[in-house]
């Protein structure tokens, strides 16, 4: 009996045991905690540097509204640029930004899209070779070598081929399209390498050609993430500043035409908000152009999203 009572009172001991190990947190468990929180912390610091950002231009922006009492209507129908002397229309801005944008994207996408042919479908060897050092290199070099060189070369080449000063949007989209074109090829290689391997099988089984099998097969499969990269593109172009600055002729005009000097919100910014006084008409009026600049940003964000959200549809069904 004293030895059946003995092995039920070790055998509890021993459970007590195990129950404590099992309740204890092992160095692989506090590790993992450790490693949870400063994630979670890394986390919560980039949300609070966001909203600080989004908080904090946005109060800036819209002071000009609320503190100076400005339409918003005016703001962005308004033709004249003069904000010391209280006219703030920041249509002229607007449209250069948008044309130079939009201009240096479709230059830049036939480019974009050939070259990523040639190096995932008609010479991949080669074109890892050749082609992929020079897109690396374009993307480091920085914007102000592109400025320098726009200014000594595409400048006087468009004086001398147009007339004029040289100085304008068509200038600025030359700039631009060599500097989004990394971008966009890029992204359209990875998009393209990026479609199943069966389709291209299927459609050369079929009796069709390599040609008729990029550009009925493989361009069409991968047209969400080419769209994504013109989208990423044109990102970049919208908030472009030095080197666009450096060529666009930084006239705060309508323009008439692409040769005639313009202006954009980034390089309108620039050039402005150090000549300004924090608090006055001229400084709140560069806020806002900035917040523009913002919702901009925000906007081909979301088309990106929406985007890819319908490529992937397109792919499940």
């Amino acid at each position: 009996m004293e030895q059946t009572n003995f092995q039920l009172k070790q055998q509890k001991t021993q459970s007590n045991d195990w129950s404590a190990r099992l309740h204890h947190a092992t160095r692989a468990t506090r590790e993992d905690w450790l490693g949870k929180g400063i994630s979670y912390l890394c986390i919560g610091v980039i949300i609070l540097v966001v909203a600080s950002m989004l908080w904090f231009i946005t109060s800036k922006g819209i002071a000009t509204f609320t503190q100076n009492h400005v339409s918003l209507g005016k703001f962005l129908t308004g033709t004249d640029w003069a904000p010391d002397q209280g006219k703030i229309g920041a249509l002229p801005m607007i449209v250069g930004s948008f044309a130079v944008t939009f201009a240096a994207a479709i230059v830049a996408t036939p480019f974009a899209v050939g070259t990523a042919i040639f190096m995932t479908e008609i010479s991949p060897n080669k074109g890892r070779k050749l082609l992929q050092p020079v897109i690396e290199l374009l993307v480091g070099i920085p914007s102000v070598v592109y400025g320098f060189i726009g200014l000594a070369v595409v400048v006087p080449f468009m004086r001398s081929v147009v007339g004029g000063s040289g100085f304008g949007i068509i200038s600025a989209t030359f700039v631009l399209f060599v500097m989004v074109l990394p971008t966009i090829t890029s992204m359209t290689v990875d998009s393209l390498r990026a479609v199943p391997r069966h389709f291209k099988e299927a459609s050369l089984a079929l009796g069709a050609t390599r040609w008729q099998t990029v550009s009925r097969v493989i361009l069409r499969s991968a047209t969400p993430g080419i769209l994504t990269a013109v989208i990423f593109g044109m990102a970049r172009a919208f908030g472009e500043a030095l080197a666009v600055q450096m060529v666009i002729g930084n006239a705060a005009i309508m323009p008439k035409n692409l040769i005639s000097p313009a202006s954009t919100l980034t390089s309108q910014l620039t050039t402005g908000i150090g000549d300004t006084i924090d608090g006055t008409l001229p400084n709140n009026a560069l806020w806002s152009l900035a917040l523009i600049l913002l919702l901009m940003s925000l906007f081909f964000n979301a088309l990106v999203r929406v985007i890819a959200k319908r490529g992937q549809l397109k792919h499940e069904r």
